[in-house]
């Protein structure tokens, strides 16, 4: 079990179930809304319900408790598998979020380590992640011994949405 004993509470960090999605999709659209994008989140409470325990969607759950009785969902962090050319299996975390009230009491840095386990037992040979520029979690990112791959290694990020697809499918691009 993976427990952490602070002089808060207690963290337990663990896989989410189909009740615990409710609270994620909370703190999907509080991290959207911190994060100055609050009409992005397009999924439902039912997609997740349904993608919690499937092989390409891991959402991890962070338990705080105060006590025998009392425990609050704190923060998710949803990761999958990507891979490498390079490397091979690579684990991609899509989000990491901890609310604000429990920052600063070692959440973070316990849910990063957790992560970190789980990729390594799944034998992955890196954690793949994206972060705002502005975002003050950069540092703590770095401290982790996280790099920035645009800084170090000129790599962008691009994406093509939903639209972009059907128009590479039909041809609408003009990409020949």
């Amino acid at each position: 079990m993976n427990i952490k004993m602070t002089s808060h509470g207690r963290f337990k960090f663990r896989r989410g179930e189909k009740e615990d999605m409710f609270a994620v999709h909370e703190m999907i659209q509080e991290l959207a809304d911190y994060e100055k994008m609050s009409d992005g989140p397009q999924q439902t409470l039912e997609d997740l319900k349904r993608d919690c325990h499937t092989d390409y969607c891991h959402i991890y759950v962070l338990d705080y408790l105060k006590d025998e009785t009392e425990k609050v969902i704190i923060g998710y962090a949803i990761c999958y598998f990507s891979y490498s050319t390079w490397l091979g299996k690579c684990y991609f975390l899509e989000d990491i979020y901890v609310r604000p009230a429990y920052r600063r009491l070692g959440a973070g840095s316990f849910m990063f380590r957790q992560i970190a386990t789980q990729a390594q037992a799944y034998q992955c040979k890196r954690i793949d992640f994206h972060v705002l520029s502005w975002n003050p979690a950069t540092e703590f990112y770095k401290k982790l011994g996280a790099f920035d791959l645009t800084e170090t290694e000129a790599w962008h990020y691009y994406r093509l949405n939903e639209k972009g697809i059907n128009q590479v499918v039909k041809g609408l691009n003009n990409i020949d």
